[in-house]
């Protein structure tokens, strides 16, 4: 049986990966709420940073519904804060 076709991650220069991590600092230090648009997940993963770990690579993230999420830095494609 044939492996179907897996969609590869888009690949961002360093400057969009710099940015996005800088917001994500922010975020982090100013406790935000954030919305994070995750490669291959269909639901924005929202709720606030508790912690980057940077052996990992992993953002981790708190959200109201489940306890924590983990997040791979290099799949987040975007960042936003919501205005709710």
């Amino acid at each position: 049986m044939a492996k179907g076709k897996v969609a590869k991650r888009p690949t961002r220069d360093e400057f969009v990966l710099e940015e996005i991590g800088n917001q994500l600092t922010e975020a982090y230090q100013e406790k935000s709420v954030v919305e994070l648009t995750v490669w291959g997940v269909e639901e924005a993963v929202r709720g606030m940073i508790v912690k980057m770990d940077p052996r990992t690579g992993r953002v981790h993230v708190e959200q109201q519904e489940e306890a924590l999420r983990k997040v791979p830095f290099m799949d987040i494609m975007a960042v936003n804060y919501p205005r709710d």
